[in-house]
């Protein structure tokens, strides 16, 4: 169930504690894909998830800016600190675990986001709020996940497959011609950049090119998958602190 979709009266004749957050940025990804790109991405995944469990699931609001200054000199681009993302993502879920919601999975589309999302799911399991635990999908998707860049093949196919018109087919030879070919400047095993533009032109990192619809089809699949095997696992798992030992 969709809670922006919902009354309050079919909320609360819910018997489910488990919920999703489909979390994502408002950011460049190139000339020819949409500045939403990881919100449409992790909402899609989400939202194939939940249609391939029988299990009952709150759907929440996607949260639509994360942690992304490393992406501020190209226009439109949004972002927050990330002790306002931590705090704004801690407190959605303690409002979902109040009303009974507090077996949540993070439904993560941006790579800026993650180590903040662990810390946060950590605070509050930890705090008994609820059982939190992120879930990024291009982590999940088998030998695809080792193309991840950034505005590159696995976002453009996604976004293809679920969203085709928002693709811009007539600049993606320019994406791919201004891309860098990986994330950062490494020196000694150090990243000696902290934005973006540091080293790619466009934005881009990867060959948009190599990301068709087909294959952005078999990554929502394989996300989709691997997120229904984790809501399982979160339903039925002992979410119980340990002893001090």
């Amino acid at each position: 169930m969709h809670l922006s979709e919902a009354t309050w009266t079919e909320v609360r004749n819910l018997e489910t504690e488990l919920a999703v957050v489909p979390v994502g940025s408002t950011e460049q990804h190139g000339p020819h894909a949409p500045l939403g790109t990881d919100v449409l991405t992790a909402e899609a995944v989400a939202d194939a998830a939940l249609e391939r469990t029988d299990r009952e699931v709150v759907r929440a609001p996607a949260i639509p800016v994360g942690v992304a200054e490393e992406h501020r000199q190209f226009a439109g681009t949004m972002w927050v600190s990330e002790d306002t993302f931590r705090s704004y993502v801690r407190e959605s879920v303690e409002s979902l675990a109040h009303h009974g919601f507090d077996r949540v999975v993070l439904v993560n589309g941006h790579g800026g986001n993650i180590d903040a999302l662990r810390e946060v799911g950590g605070r509050l399991t930890r705090s008994s709020e609820a059982y939190a635990v992120p879930y990024t999908w291009f982590e999940a998707v088998g030998e695809h996940a080792s193309d991840m860049g950034h505005g590159g093949p696995l976002e453009t196919s996604l976004v293809r497959h679920v969203d085709p018109e928002l693709v811009r087919e007539n600049r993606l030879e320019d994406a791919r011609d201004g891309a860098a070919d990986g994330w950062g400047e490494w020196t000694s095993y150090a990243n000696l950049a902290y934005d973006s533009a540091e080293f790619t032109d466009n934005g881009v990192v990867g060959d948009p090119t190599d990301g068709d619809e087909r294959r952005g089809e078999e990554l929502l699949e394989l996300a989709a998958d691997s997120l229904v095997r984790l809501l399982e696992t979160v339903a039925e798992r002992d979410v119980s602190r340990p002893q001090r030992r």
